[in-house]
């Protein structure tokens, strides 16, 4: 994917706007399970004795384990955003590709790379 296509570009953003405007209509109609959820979560996410980048880090190798694509992107521009490297997002893929193989590899080269790619190169 050549990351300076306009459309590749926006694609990341979009995906991730898309996933947080649904969110928000769930949480219209649902607001103490979505926030329940969004409160946990949140919670799982703070500094701990895990550090931010590592969660953040676990979080891509299993989104790439699960074939979760918004959760690719999502927690790849988070770990990005905590100061993962390109080679700490390599050994990612590379332990969820051991774990999750062909599948795992094909999610990791592709999308997370290319998300990488975008999010490395875009002011956050």
């Amino acid at each position: 994917m050549d990351m300076y296509d306009e459309e590749a570009v926006n694609y990341f953003d979009q995906s991730i706007l898309d996933y947080k405007q649904g969110s928000n209509r769930l949480h219209k109609r649902m607001p103490e399970m979505v926030q329940g959820y969004f409160n946990f979560t949140e919670a799982c996410f703070k500094e701990g004795t895990i550090s931010k980048k590592q969660k953040q880090l676990i979080a891509v190798g299993i989104s790439i384990y699960a074939q979760d694509e918004y959760c690719i992107m999502y927690h790849t521009k988070g770990a990005i955003e905590n100061g993962a490297t390109e080679d700490e997002l390599m050994e990612t893929i590379a332990i969820s590709a051991a774990l999750g193989g062909g599948a795992a590899f094909s999610q990791g080269v592709t999308l997370a790379l290319d998300t990488y790619d975008h999010y490395n190169q875009t002011p956050h």
